[in-house]
């Protein structure tokens, strides 16, 4: 690359969903790397730019990298989202359509993997290390990377908390604060129309944004991926917060993946995205429904209204909050630790509070999932702990 630095180039990318959190990370790898002697690239739309790069010195390939300054990374470093903007790309699985216009005479299968592609536009920009950040889909292929012998250095992002091998992924803590903010605004609603409050929240496989308001007290019961519940049961506890409360409403939390122990996982629709997952959505609408239908026969005859609201995007969007802000900076300049050690193929990681690193490879060895005969009670639908001694930040979100 023109004007690479005398120790090389790292470059960088975010992936899958975004959170808040993403640009400090951004802003903490570019600056400790430029004072270290680095170039620092960043790939915007995550893996999609480093597919659709086009090698060509005198191609405009503005739309699939720029080069990272200190300027440009502070005026974003504190703001949400991401500046170099994100994609659910799979270069190992790229639909026929989706193959860049340059490359289509060569890649003609309705799969086609990209890998010898993103090896050679890496080693056209002269890339020495990759960091991605993103969640365990985005990081799979980081696992890829690294096994095809590329030097590699992962950083865990997602709301839903459910990297492997992390006790604490970016953009959790935010979504957590999010959730117990707009749940406790919304209970002046639900107290003077003395209403159940059917809240979905994300978490496609794991219960953490769920189960942690929950236990923070924000929600009276909440329901989750990892165990299928009992629409009944859940009626007739909530009729019973109602009574107890002295304002007669009742909060539940429903996380999207989480489904009646009758029924399958609801889906908005049957497309899939590069990594295989179907768009969830629906839950809190048909918990609502049949609350409102089943609750009659808990409540002397009488229906019981409901306000629902889907949390979504109000909780991915806006400002990080303060952890949000700490543990990237702390996940980022950890990164280039391990690069000044000429180290790869890790994971930076928080775990019983500290800082550490893992195989990379840990991304994709399991399921990080909510310990349900630990930490919920499947008859009371809601988190349940023993002693709080030696625990976690977080409690449940450890491993």
């Amino acid at each position: 690359m023109k004007g690479k630095s005398p120790k090389g180039v790292i470059a960088l990318l975010t992936g899958g969903g975004d959170v808040p959190g993403l640009n400090p990370a951004i802003r903490a790898i570019t600056i400790r790397a430029l004072n270290e002697g680095y170039q620092v690239i960043g790939f915007r739309r995550g893996w999609a730019g480093v597919v659709e790069l086009i090698r060509d010195k005198e191609a405009d390939n503005t739309d699939n990298y720029q080069i990272l300054t200190e300027e440009i990374v502070n005026r974003a470093g504190r703001s949400g989202g991401t500046f170099l903007h994100t994609s659910r790309t799979n270069p190992a699985y790229i639909a026929s359509g989706d193959v860049p216009n340059h490359l289509q005479q060569s890649y003609k299968a309705e799969l086609n993997d990209l890998t010898p592609e993103v090896l050679a536009n890496l080693a056209f920009l002269d890339v020495d290390y990759l960091i991605p950040i993103g969640g365990d889909d985005t990081l799979s292929y980081g696992v890829r990377l690294a096994k095809e012998g590329f030097k590699v250095i992962a950083i865990p992002k997602t709301m839903d908390n459910d990297v492997p091998g992390t006790d604490y992924c970016i953009g959790f803590s935010t979504c957590v604060t999010r959730t117990i903010m707009i749940t406790n605004n919304l209970r002046t609603s639900a107290g003077s129309h003395e209403r159940f409050m059917v809240l979905e929240v994300f978490g496609r496989y794991a219960g953490f944004t769920a189960m942690l308001p929950t236990l923070a007290g924000s929600a009276d019961r909440c329901v989750i991926p990892e165990h299928k519940f009992s629409i009944e049961s859940l009626t007739e506890l909530l009729i019973d917060d109602r009574k107890r409360n002295p304002s007669n409403y009742a909060v539940v939390l429903v996380s999207e993946g989480a489904a009646f122990d009758s029924a399958e996982t609801m889906y908005t629709d049957s497309r899939k995205d590069a990594y295989g997952h179907a768009k969830l959505g629906g839950i809190g609408d048909v918990v609502s429904s049949k609350l409102r239908e089943l609750s009659p026969k808990f409540n002397d005859g009488r229906s019981v209204d409901v306000i629902n609201q889907k949390l979504g995007y109000l909780v991915r969007g806006g400002d990080p909050d303060a952890i949000d802000s700490i543990v990237p900076m702390a996940y980022g300049n950890l990164a280039v630790d391990l690069i000044l050690q000429g180290i790869s193929g890790r994971l930076v990681v928080l775990r019983n509070g500290r800082y550490d690193n893992m195989p990379i490879e840990v991304v994709t060895s399991a399921k990080k999932l909510v310990d349900v005969e630990k930490h919920y009670n499947t008859e009371r639908l809601r988190p349940q702990f023993n002693s709080f001694a030696n625990q976690p930040l977080f409690i449940i979100a450890g491993e």
